[in-house]
């Protein structure tokens, strides 16, 4: 096994952003990848015109590429915010409104997989009153994945880079994801395995693997240190992959590495063109 053996997306929202964001698509397409993933590609606003919505739609279509996965509106990403379902208020709300968008956009590219990310903590606001609104939110969510055929993704995020954002581990994330199955009987919440963010906490990553591996509905990588493309960092991520092989993971990886001080077209010589 190796990494020929497995089956990778480019997220486009970390890969190919030296290009407009109409133009990845096809970028991904020209260095041998079949499907791509995305955060919210519009972070100022969760309902963006039709308009845009139908451009980006035909990039990807025109493309010849898969849509393997969807975050929800998070707010600004990268930068300070870390989702958007857990905080009081206009942020709350933003979200509510882009549920539905999203399920829309992902259900017209035929994409399964809609990421929501959790929300940082707010001063002056109880986590419980947080966490009972988050579970509110997200089984609106699961629901709407669920119309489509989706799987709701549940992330656990660093603590050095993401400080007050409360899923800090595996278990943290999957336990959320249990309760949401729990609140709408759907069963379709699953743990999205960041296998940076879980090294960064300094988890036990083959520990991970074997625990929750049949739990995990998409995986994400990049290395450690340095969030570069593998081979960059420390992170033995070939046997990682395997391990989550044979542990009965089957689903996309998706690669959201920086590309470091080239383009990213450049950053893929890790893994032969002819298992893109």
């Amino acid at each position: 096994m190796g990494f020929a053996d497995q089956r990778f997306n480019v997220n486009l929202s970390i890969l190919f952003t030296e290009l407009p964001l109409l133009e990845r698509p096809a970028a991904a397409a020209a260095a041998g990848f079949g499907a791509v993933e995305l955060w919210w590609p519009w972070p100022d606003t969760p309902t963006p015109p039709r308009s845009a919505l139908d451009a980006l739609r035909t990039a990807v279509e025109d493309a010849g590429v898969r849509l393997t996965g969807l975050n929800f509106y998070a707010g600004q990403l990268p930068g300070p915010d870390r989702g958007a379902l857990s905080v009081p208020g206009t942020e709350s709300a933003r979200f509510r409104a882009n549920i539905e968008v999203a399920a829309a956009f992902a259900e017209s590219l035929e994409c399964r997989a809609l990421n929501a990310l959790y929300g940082n903590r707010v001063d002056g606001v109880d986590p419980a009153e947080q966490d009972a609104l988050a579970l509110e939110n997200l089984a609106l969510a699961a629901r709407a994945a669920n119309r489509i055929g989706a799987t709701l993704l549940i992330e656990a995020l660093n603590r050095p880079e993401s400080p007050r954002y409360p899923l800090l581990d595996a278990a943290s994330a999957v336990a959320v994801a249990d309760r949401v199955n729990e609140a709408t009987g759907l069963g379709n919440a699953a743990f999205l395995m960041d296998l940076y963010h879980l090294s960064m906490n300094g988890e036990d990553l083959p520990a991970v693997i074997d625990r929750y591996a049949a739990r995990t509905g998409h995986v994400q990588i990049a290395d450690d240190p340095g969030r570069g493309a593998p081979g960059t960092g420390s992170l033995p991520l070939e046997d990682l992959l395997d391990r989550l092989r044979k542990a009965g993971y089957d689903g996309w990886t998706g690669l959201e590495y920086k590309p470091g001080d080239r383009p990213s077209a450049e950053s893929f010589d890790w893994l032969p063109r002819a298992a893109r």
